[in-house]
């Protein structure tokens, strides 16, 4: 009896904070797969240059003919990563003629800095 109160004692103690739920909503599925996609349209180098070279351009848009030039790339690549940006919700793309042109979407950068800051 007496090797069973000592057992007893040496278990570590709870601390009953650690099973508090927390009061902040956690994403759901849907949220983060919505979520992922952005991250994952930002986790490429040329669409992070992409997205940098649209935001530089003064005319509030940018050819994609112009786009395949700084990057080195053929335009059916930059057209791909192109749209993924837009379906990422990064980019807008309006057709002109035979060209479509690109311009950020206002505030899409703030909103993925929020996305972070709200996890």
């Amino acid at each position: 009896m007496e090797r069973m109160n000592s057992l007893q004692t040496l278990e570590p103690a709870v601390d009953a904070s650690c099973c508090v739920p927390s009061e902040r909503p956690a994403l759901n599925a849907e949220e983060a797969q919505q979520k992922a996609l952005i991250f994952k349209a930002l986790a490429d180098p040329n669409r992070l240059r992409l997205l940098s070279i649209v935001k530089a351009g003064e005319s509030g848009g940018s050819c994609v003919c112009d786009l395949t030039e700084p990057l080195d790339l053929g335009q059916p690549t930059v057209s791909h990563h192109l749209k993924i940006l837009v379906e990422a919700g990064l980019l807008h793309r309006e057709k002109r003629g035979t060209w479509a042109y690109y311009s950020l979407i206002p505030g899409a950068l703030d909103d993925v800095a929020g996305i972070l800051a709200t996890l």
